[in-house]
C-alpha cells in the first residue's frame, strides 16, 4: 500500500487532462470571478493537496496498466471520470461562461468541475493501492470541494 517508486505515464496523462482545461480556463473566467474571499484554511488544504497529488502522480509506477484488465477496472473507472471531467469543460466553455456555469452540475453530477478530478485520482490511488495518493487525495478534495461549495454557495 506504499506503493513503488518509479515513473507513471498514466499520471502523466491523467494530469494533463487535469490541467489542459484549467490552463486554458485563465483565458476564459467566468464573469464576475473573485477568489479573494476564499477560505483560508481550504485554501491551504487545495493547495498542499495539489502539490501532493501531482507528486504521487508522477512518482509511483503503481499506477500504470497492470497485466490483467480485472486488475485495470478501477483505472478504467478513474479513466472514464476524467473524460466526463474534460466534458464537463466542453460543457462550459462552450456556455456563456457564467459564475453559474463554473460551478453547473454535468450530467447530474454536482460540482462536476471540481468533484469529478477527485474522484478520478482517488480511484487511481485504488487501481495502484497507494496509500499516499489517497491521503493526497483527501486533502486536495476537502480543499477543492469546499471551495467550490463556498463559491457556489453565493450564487443563490
Amino acid at each position: 500500500m506504499a506503493g513503488h517508486l518509479g515513473f507513471s505515464y498514466i499520471g502523466v496523462i491523467f494530469l494533463m487532462m487535469l490541467m489542459i482545461p484549467n490552463i486554458i480556463w485563465t483565458k476564459h473566467q467566468p464573469k464576475g470571478y473573485d477568489p479573494t474571499g476564499e477560505n483560508k484554511i481550504l485554501l491551504l488544504f487545495e493547495r498542499i493537496g495539489q502539490v501532493l497529488v501531482c507528486t504521487c502522480a508522477l512518482i509511483f509506477s503503481d499506477f500504470n496498466i497492470h497485466d490483467t484488465w480485472q486488475a485495470n477496472i478501477w483505472l478504467i473507472i478513474a479513466f472514464l471520470c476524467m473524460l466526463l471531467y474534460e466534458g464537463f469543460w466542453m460543457q462550459y466553455f462552450r456556455s456563456e461562461q457564467s459564475l453559474h456555469d463554473f460551478y453547473s452540475d454535468f450530467l447530474h453530477i454536482p460540482l462536476a468541475g471540481a468533484t469529478l478530478p477527485v474522484l478520478a485520482f482517488f480511484l487511481l490511488g485504488i487501481h495502484g493501492q497507494v496509500i499516499w495518493m489517497l491521503f493526497s487525495i483527501t486533502i486536495l478534495g476537502i480543499g477543492h470541494i469546499g471551495i467550490h461549495l463556498q463559491h457556489a454557495s453565493q450564487l443563490s
